[in-house]
């Protein structure tokens, strides 16, 4: 299977230069990449980054905290076009599984994607409130996992085996870190990754020789040094 890359991003002009690219299949935004970004309407901004993404899959994501709220959120970004995946946190941030607005979502045919995903168990309660016909995608957060000592890949190998007897369910390998996770997203069966801009073009140079990175990296070393004027006397 191959692991489709997403890029995660809000700013409208790195999205329109990411679209142009064959190995971008679709976005992944949040409230925080938003706000970075510098909109002042949430909504309003939305519109602009389904105008700039040309149709591809993007995943726009609800801020409120209760269930009536984040309800009228998710219908509002529904509506915004055919390729919006709407983005649920697990829980919110009293810890309380939002298990009753996903299967709400899900059975109104809403395409979801739920975040903020870290063990094989919150996504056996996903897979459980979810409708089978209905698409969705569960983001499972493999660096932020790494950042607290613990391995994320037995997560991500529980959950896409569960995920395997759905076949609208789509695991996806969310806070990368390096490029090498692709990789590993790959290796193990990940249907997506969703990749920060930087990263997506490190990707792209997949396959340098050694001897050339080795050769690169000491030229660097040697052009900083002269740049520095270091002398050792």
């Amino acid at each position: 299977m191959k692991t489709k890359i997403f890029c995660d991003i809000a700013d409208i002009k790195t999205i329109k230069k990411f679209n142009k690219k064959k190995i971008v299949k679709g976005f992944t935004t949040n409230p925080s990449l938003i706000r970075k970004a510098g909109a002042k309407n949430y909504l309003n901004y939305c519109r602009k980054i389904l105008r700039a993404s040309n149709n591809k899959p993007v995943s726009l994501e609800v801020f409120a905290d209760n269930y009536s709220e984040m309800k009228k959120q998710a219908l509002k970004l529904d509506k915004l076009g055919k390729n919006v995946y709407v983005k649920i946190p697990i829980c919110n941030s009293k810890g309380i599984f939002t298990g009753k607005i996903i299967n709400f979502l899900s059975n109104k045919k809403v395409k979801i994607n739920v975040t903020a995903v870290y063990t094989a168990k919150q996504t056996k309660s996903i897979l459980k409130v979810i409708n089978k016909k209905s698409k969705v995608i569960i983001s499972i957060f493999a660096g932020r996992a790494g950042d607290t000592g613990k391995d994320p890949v037995p997560e991500f190998k529980k959950s896409i085996k569960m995920a395997k007897k759905f076949k609208n369910v789509e695991i996806l390998w969310a806070s990368v870190r390096e490029p090498y996770n692709y990789l590993q997203a790959k290796q193990l069966g990940c249907h997506i990754i969703t990749v920060p801009p930087n990263l997506i073009e490190k990707i792209e140079k997949f396959g340098k020789p050694f001897q050339k990175l080795t050769k690169e990296t000491v030229v660097g070393f040697l052009k900083d040094s002269k740049k520095s004027r270091f002398s050792i006397t």
